[in-house]
């Protein structure tokens, strides 16, 4: 080893690099934010820091735009596992140059597309050698692979790996040196020291860093332990020191201070580095085309063409007249606008490219979405099929899409059915081949998962911590962090304070909170690049799935800076529930189209406006439901305006559209110039697209000029507004209206613009949302099928569809193995229920069991079952979720004896198969007299058990209801029907019973809990709030399956919209009031012989005061017992039969 001659002095005002930084981008192994490295660095001056993630470079771009904002010099590096010979390890690399940084990517994502996943994402040692250019190399850490070949003792690897390298990178190559105190560092350096000595290869100090300080070690050691999926007070496990912080200059260099060697090449190792990834530009795919034009040349000849042919086929003129006919010429004209501007902003292989793919999905009967977000208000993209709506029939604006004034990326959000979709990107694969890849996304330890993850490898019971994580609400379009949390609830604060366990679990959870959990794929985005992927960004794939695209390791933000062009391939439900419909229609031989449907049928609006939705896209909510039933649509417009509406701040405005459509209200159009453009809304403001025409048409903004007005009022930017305000007034008065009705006008636009809604989005949508309407109006059977069978896991989606089939009286054949299939299936009779819709039951199992009995006919017994099913088809849960449905009732009434014999089911049938298998003769025959044998001897579960087992395992009631054995205290407590309740505007109070389906825990922003309860009675299923005060009280009895009394007021306003609210005053279990002792009854007697009975039945003596109301023609006596007697339901129940009425006080 050379010896440096590097002075105290020297080594006192040097800046120790640290480039070893292990960000969450490690992950499950840094805690370290590059935001917190960012305030770091400006805070303390620091000249340059290296990013050496494990296993990725997925921080890398965001770390070097974040740390050069601050003045920090970027160094980039990763450590990737090699393989040399059988051994595989971590060695780290930095790039010192671009061409080392490409050499990074390229190793990167070998690691991982080139893997077959039985091993972790590795490359072999020799692609190290072959791509060395531009890349310095380290040793490693006592974790890496020279470490772990250390503590095997394989020293002559170490030797030969160490020749191997310093031949490829001669002076590129260090030896680190590492003091954090860890197990087996001090040996591990003395060998590498003679090492370094030995074969003359210099030496560097550095070290690991997994979080910024040092109070910080805990939190960390928990962390490791959730990569681990160990626990803390394990001994044999990854156990570091509390040295892993991010350390001072000065604390390094007294800690090398007998290294100067190694510091001054940590010193130098800044000045060898010269390039850091930086954000780029958006660079589109230069589209080739077969006819040797130019993407603009053939974005004109498309565009034109799929006018032509949409005239023809959508308008139904004739080929010779198009070119003369009026409405071409407006159409054609708006055209060249809009390719004008696309061609100016070089966004033509874009659209193309988007054409390209929806063009070659519809072909395939692959279903497409009719549009999504502001891009079907482009016409370039209906003539070439991206969208399936006419913006000028809609009144849509190019420019709220693609603004020249306002230079941002288009972005057509596109709706593919969900089935299908994996044959859109096989088909991207083949056509891009490696320029194409999904984005990678990262699961982050949110407040409960941290807290889950954080319990386990503490030890703590799963109940405690699962009782903890119930306490912090989860509301995904309202995320809170866990201090959010702990403010909010009242219980957690108390726990924290009493119970030491509980504070050392927040404790470590509020420093992990928000760190990287896990890895994932936004199977949404896809990127399409100019050239080769690799060549601008690092790949990803993980082998255990079955996805055909890799991803980049950058994020969606991140890949978008390196100048990458997402598309969005969006997954909608409804369109293949549209396609299931469509398909099953077509299979009864009926020749249906939805492409082909009238958008102006009376009777989807009739049932639009019953508000009977359940199963509708974007209009199945119980606040829709009601918008419905007030605003009784009549077209399709009156949806586009709903769907826009029917959001928090607009919602207000429904009741307004709903007077002046019906006439009740005059319309406000502000402005006699301005009631073309309000008149389709009845003078409500609801679409961006209207605040984008009211400012073109008074003050003359062109509709560039009108979007950038539109977006400063919706950002709410005051020095913008009143930019745009005085322009907007100056423009009015320019057309002849007064500067003070100009900014009246103004100042009424500004509140909706705020909240005013994409058009182009909400006309899209409504489209979807009618075609389902059609469907459910006149194929029922096959929309509920199809929908259903999307739900097959959705219990509770599943208990509303179930609910409307009822309603509409359909007949369902409830599940039963010898009739149902394994999806919803409907014939001219019956509805059948789905078997795969059984918890625990899996959809292949249960097709396969389906195949048998349709091949070979009915099963004729459980033996006859057990003969022929394969035992990998059958398991423990999946027996035990069709037993408790009632699957097997058909073949064995007796529930309970069927469930309890499950195990030995089981076993004789894989002695069976194996038999089978074996050509042994099979004993266990199907023609024994004894077949129910192997039927364990039991009785059946009582009615209330069966019904609690079908709800666990199907969600909701199907055989019976559970209020059905309450039903004799109804007319005690005056019980009705909550149908009646609510639909009659005499009856202010009432008492309900109904049994919970579903309890949703909410807070509220000042942080009190409320609730949202799902609850079914005998006459369907409906939803009540309950506020703080009465949730808190009945929490821990709100159990789903449980059923309860419950006392209800309603209020309705005087207006004349008639504003309704519930109010839910009391709540009482039904098992408590049944069983409640009876103060006081009165019998009530109509005759005399009634009197005589009475009399023979001998009142015991008990608790209970008891009158005798004996009721004649001309008298009417009441009589009380002197002694009190015993009462019970029984009792009242025998005298019921009697005819001798009771009235319980």
């Amino acid at each position: 080893m050379v010896k440096s001659k590097l002075p105290m002095s020297e080594i006192n005002k040097n800046q120790f690099n640290h480039f070893k930084i292990h960000s969450q981008y490690s992950i499950c192994e840094g805690a370290l934010k590059i935001d917190q490295l960012k305030d770091y660095c400006k805070e303390r001056k620091i000249k340059s820091i290296g990013l050496s993630d494990t296993s990725n470079l997925c921080g890398a771009l965001e770390f070097s735009e974040s740390l050069s904002k601050v003045g920090t010099q970027p160094i980039i590096g990763t450590q990737i596992i090699f393989k040399y010979k059988d051994e595989f390890g971590l060695i780290p690399l930095i790039a010192k140059n671009k061409t080392g940084y490409k050499n990074l990517i390229e190793l990167s994502s070998k690691s991982f597309l080139e893997n077959q996943g039985l091993n972790d994402p590795h490359c072999n040692l020799d692609d190290l050698i072959l791509h060395n250019s531009g890349l310095i190399c380290l040793s490693g850490s006592l974790n890496g692979l020279i470490g772990k070949l250390f503590l095997k003792s394989k020293f002559d690897y170490i030797e030969e790996i160490y020749s191997l390298i310093k031949k490829a990178f001669t002076d590129n190559f260090y030896i680190e040196i590492q003091r954090h105190n860890d197990k087996n560092e001090n040996i591990f350096e003395n060998f590498n020291l003679n090492m370094s000595s030995k074969l003359d290869i210099p030496i560097i100090a550095s070290h690991e860093v997994y979080y910024i300080d040092k109070s910080s070690h805990d939190a960390h050691d928990a962390l490791l332990c959730i990569r681990e999926k160990s626990y803390i007070n394990e001994k044999n496990r990854t156990i570091l020191s509390d040295h892993h912080y991010l350390k001072s200059s000065e604390e390094m260099n007294d800690v090398f201070v007998d290294l100067p060697e190694a510091l001054e090449n940590n010193y130098n190792l800044p000045f060898r580095c010269s390039y850091r990834p930086a954000n780029s530009n958006p660079v589109l795919p230069n589209i080739s085309s077969e006819e040797g034009i130019n993407p603009e040349e053939k974005l004109i000849k498309d565009s034109e063409f799929g006018l032509f042919e949409k005239f023809i086929n959508f308008f139904n003129i004739e080929e010779k007249l198009v070119s003369t006919n009026s409405k071409y010429k407006i159409y054609k004209s708006r055209l060249d606008h809009e390719i004008k501007i696309i061609t100016e902003m070089k966004y033509a292989s874009y659209f193309l490219i988007v054409s390209d793919y929806i063009k070659w999905a519809k072909k395939n009967n692959i279903p497409v979405g009719p549009g999504r977000g502001s891009g079907a208000g482009s016409l370039v993209a209906w003539c070439l099929s991206i969208t399936d709506v006419d913006p000028i029939k809609f009144d849509l604006i190019f420019e709220r899409f693609l603004n020249p004034d306002r230079i941002s990326m288009p972005d057509f959000d596109i709706d593919f059915c969900e089935e299908k979709r994996d044959l859109v990107f096989k088909y991207l694969s083949e056509k891009y081949k490696n320029s194409v890849a999904h984005i990678i996304t990262f699961g982050k330890l949110k407040a409960r998962m941290v807290i889950r993850d954080v319990g386990r490898v503490l030890g703590l019971p799963y109940g405690f911590v699962d009782s903890i994580c119930k306490m912090i609400p989860f509301d995904p379009s309202r995320p809170m962090t866990l201090i959010e949390c702990i403010n909010r609830e009242p219980r957690l604060q108390k726990l924290i304070n009493e119970d030491k366990r509980v504070k050392k679990l927040v404790d470590l959870s509020l420093k992990l909170e928000g760190l990287n959990r896990n890895v994932a794929t936004h199977a949404a985005g896809v990127v399409i690049a100019d050239k080769k992927l690799t060549e601008t960004v690092p790949l990803y794939k993980d082998q255990s799935t079955n996805l055909l695209l890799p991803s980049t390791q950058f994020d969606m933000y991140s890949a978008e800076n390196a100048g990458l062009i997402k598309f969005d391939f969006l997954g909608l439900k409804t369109l293949t529930v549209i396609n299931k419909t469509q398909k099953l229609i077509n299979d009864k031989k009926i020749e249906f189209n939805i492409e082909n449907i009238n958008y102006e049928d009376p009777k989807v609006f009739e049932l639009l406006s019953s508000g009977k939705t359940v199963g509708l896209f974007q209009l199945e909510s119980s606040g829709m439901r009601d918008a419905l039933v007030q605003m009784k649509p009549n077209m399709l417009e009156d949806i586009i305006a709903l769907v826009a509406l029917y959001r928090p701040g607009p919602m207000s405005n429904i009741p307004i559209y709903n007077d002046c459509k019906h006439g009740k209200r005059e319309p406000d159009y502000l402005h006699p110039k301005l009631k073309d453009i309000l008149k389709p809304t009845y003078g409500v403001i609801i679409y961006q697209e209207q605040v984008m025409q009211i400012a073109q048409k008074l003050s003359g903004f062109t509709a560039g000029e009108a979007d950038i007005l539109r977006r400063a009022m919706g950002k709410k930017k005051r020095a913008e507004l009143e930019k745009q305000k005085q322009r907007f007034i100056e423009g009015a008065s320019n057309n002849g209206i007064s500067k003070d009705i100009a900014a009246s006008i103004f100042l009424k636009i500004e509140p909706f613009a705020e909240y005013g809604f994409n058009k182009s989005h909400a006309a899209a949508y409504a489209i979807i949302a009618y075609q389902t309407a059609y469907l459910k109006t006149h194929y029922p059977n096959e929309f509920f099928a199809a929908s259903m069978s999307m739900e097959l896991s959705n219990q509770n989606k599943l208990s509303e569809f179930y609910e409307d089939l009822k309603r509409l009286n359909i007949s369902i054949i409830r599940p039963d193995i010898n009739k149902c299939y394994s999806e919803f299936y409907s014939d001219e009779k019956n509805f059948y229920y789905a078997l795969g819709a059984i918890k625990n039951v899996g959809y292949e199992a249960i097709s396969n069991i389906v195949k048998e009995r349709e091949k070979n006919g009915e099963f004729t017994s459980i033996k006859n079952f057990i003969n022929r099913i394969n035992p990998k088809d059958i398991n423990k849960l999946q027996l035990e979720g069709l037993v408790k449905a009632g699957a097997f009732d058909s073949l064995n009434n007796n529930r309970q004896s069927f469930y309890n014999s499950i195990p030995n089911l089981i076993l004789k049938s894989k002695n069976i198969f194996e038999n089978k298998v074996n050509n042994q003769i099979n004993l266990f025959l199907d023609n024994d007299e004894q077949s129910e044998d192997i039927l364990l001897k039991v009785d059946d579960w009582t009615n209330q058990e069966r019904l609690s087992k079908e709800f666990e395992t199907l969600g909701f009631f199907i055989s019976d209801h559970p209020l059905n054995q309450f039903k004799d205290i109804f007319k005690d407590y005056n019980i009705i029907d909550y149908l009646k309740f609510n639909s009659d505007e005499n009856i202010k109070d009432a008492n309900i019973a109904s049994t919970v389906l579903k309890v949703q825990e909410k807070k509220t922003q000042k942080g009190n809990s409320y609730a949202i309860v799902k609850l079914s009675d005998l006459s369907g299923v409906f939803e009540l709030f309950l506020f703080s005060d009465i949730f808190e009280l009945n929490r821990n009895v709100l159990k789903e399956g449980n059923s309860f009394l419950i006392t209800l007021n309603k209020n309705i306003s005087t207006d004349d919209n008639k504003f309704k609210r519930i109010n839910v005053k009391k709540i009482v279990s039904l098992s408590d009031a049944i069983n409640k002792p009876i103060n006081e009854v009165t019998f009530i007697l109509d005759d005399l012989s009634k009197l005589d009975l009475f009399k023979k039945i001998k009142l015991k003596k008990g608790s209970s005061e008891v009158n005798i109301n004996l009721k004649l023609k001309d008298k009417n006596m009441t009589f009380k017992l002197e002694e009190k007697r015993k009462i019970d339901r029984n009792l009242i129940n025998t005298l019921k039969n009697m005819k001798i009425s009771s009235l319980i006080k």
